[in-house]
């Protein structure tokens, strides 16, 4: 009985260590920005925990629906095409999101959410007609 239980407590530990330890180098090779530009500590960071739910090419992140047939209720902005300014980045990581429904509160605090906001707010809409940034 004591061995079953080892083994039901190791696999579920083992399969959070492994995903764990893929989630970690996920993505951040194919950061578009070089690793000695500013921005790049956000990019990763926003790869890291934002990149799960929201696309966004030069984070290396694709979260969000590219086809708005398959769009659903909890897709993520896609910051491709969608603009943002500072303020309202800064709202959205305290506050989880616009609604509050989805997006966890405080997913970053403190500095690296004032990098990851600017960050944001300085690529967000490049795939738009007026370019962004």
């Amino acid at each position: 009985m004591a061995r079953l239980l080892r083994i039901r407590c190791a696999a579920p530990a083992a399969a959070v260590l492994v995903a764990a330890v893929l989630a970690a180098g996920c993505g951040q090779e194919d950061i578009e920005l070089a690793q000695s530009d500013p921005g790049y500590e956000a990019a990763v960071l926003f790869n890291e925990n934002c990149g799960m739910c929201h696309t966004f090419d030069v984070a290396a992140s694709e979260g969000s629906s590219s086809d708005a047939n398959d769009a659903e209720r909890v897709d993520a902005p896609n910051f491709n095409e969608r603009q943002e300014d500072v303020q309202a980045v800064l709202y959205a990581i305290r506050n989880g999101g616009f609604s509050g429904a989805i997006m966890p509160e405080n997913i970053l605090t403190g500095e690296e959410a004032q990098r990851v906001a600017e960050f944001v707010a300085r690529y967000a809409g490049q795939d738009t007609p007026s370019g962004g940034g």
